[in-house]
């Protein structure tokens, strides 16, 4: 899908400032559960978003980022190193965004890369936060209907979906959404629970045995171990799967469908800018993404005996061959 705007839809006691603008250069957190050498382009784009509305890192602005290199028990201590300071954070992910919630409950945080900031309670609302946490979720039910019209249109008659998944924070509406959808579309789910890659291991075995015929990853981001697992076992049962990230189909996966990451953080910059001349996130709504990404890879197609539909080639973003 071409990059396009999509239709929008409508601890430690930190003491937040409103008048940040006055002080001497304001401290920007960045913190980000995975390794700097995968994301250091979301970094970028960040530090761009701030860029064009006049922030520039050393100047007026501190930008201090840590990496949890995808070890969660890491995250306490990163978090109160830029907490203890900053005037603003982001956090990227939803455990890094859950350990920054519970370090302070005032210090305002931008969240980035959340699945559903109210399931897992960081926000009451959407539209109304009425915390000090707010951001860009990727709540979209159009992700997942995209996500199951794709499967549809790359294995014809698709009657059972193995729908893979971790125990991860706001899984409960996120499989209600998708067991919607599925009904809606004639798809019957079966829902396999893996933790770590001799569970995942033990899955694929079983939705095999299930005679799945597809499958929908719908864990968060996972670390490099963890994709090449899921990519490998997928591609030894000889299942089309759909994934959430860019990086899988990169790597050998079929097909990816999510948000545009590089947009969300650009747009990141936007609500640190309100922050910081004295907007409190509480009254700052939180959005869902609005640019999409299309990758395919035509390798693993062609190796699952699958025709790729020119209109599905026509609309991505990112084709491998």
């Amino acid at each position: 899908m071409r990059r396009r705007d999509f239709l929008p839809l409508a601890a430690a006691a930190i003491t937040w400032n409103p008048t940040l603008a006055e002080a001497a250069i304001p401290r920007i957190g960045f913190i980000h559960w995975g390794t700097r050498q995968e994301n250091q382009s979301l970094l970028d784009a960040f530090h761009d978003g701030l860029t064009a509305l006049g922030w520039t890192d050393g100047s007026n602005i501190s930008i201090v980022d840590v990496w949890a290199e995808d070890r969660t028990e890491r995250l306490p201590g990163l978090v109160k190193e830029v907490v203890g300071s900053g005037a603003v954070v982001l956090t990227a992910g939803t455990a890094a965004t859950l350990t920054a919630k519970r370090v302070s409950a005032t210090i305002p945080i931008v969240l980035v890369g959340v699945a559903d900031p109210v399931a897992i309670g960081v926000a009451a609302s959407l539209t109304q936060p009425r915390g000090n946490v707010t951001g860009l979720s990727l709540t979209s039910s159009e992700l997942i209907v995209k996500r199951l019209q794709l499967l549809q249109e790359l294995v014809r008659g698709l009657n059972r979906l193995a729908v893979v998944v971790r125990n991860d924070p706001g899984l409960e509406q996120k499989l209600q959404d998708i067991h919607g959808n599925a009904k809606r579309m004639g798809i019957e789910v079966l829902v396999f629970e893996a933790e770590t890659g001799e569970a995942l291991e033990r899955a694929f075995m079983r939705l095999q045995g299930e005679r799945c015929e597809a499958v929908y990853l719908a864990s968060g981001p996972l670390g490099p171990a963890k994709r090449a697992t899921i990519i490998a076992l997928a591609a030894e049962a000889r299942l089309p799967a759909i994934y959430s990230f860019r990086v899988f189909p990169v790597e050998g996966g079929l097909v990816a469908f999510g948000a545009d990451y590089s947009d969300l953080f650009r747009r990141t910059a936007g609500y640190v800018d309100k922050i910081l001349k004295g907007a409190h996130p509480a009254d700052l709504p939180v959005e869902p993404p609005r640019k999409f990404d299309l990758t395919i890879n035509l390798k693993t197609a062609k190796m699952l005996g699958l025709t790729v539909p020119p209109a599905i080639l026509a609309d991505a973003d990112e084709v491998i061959s």
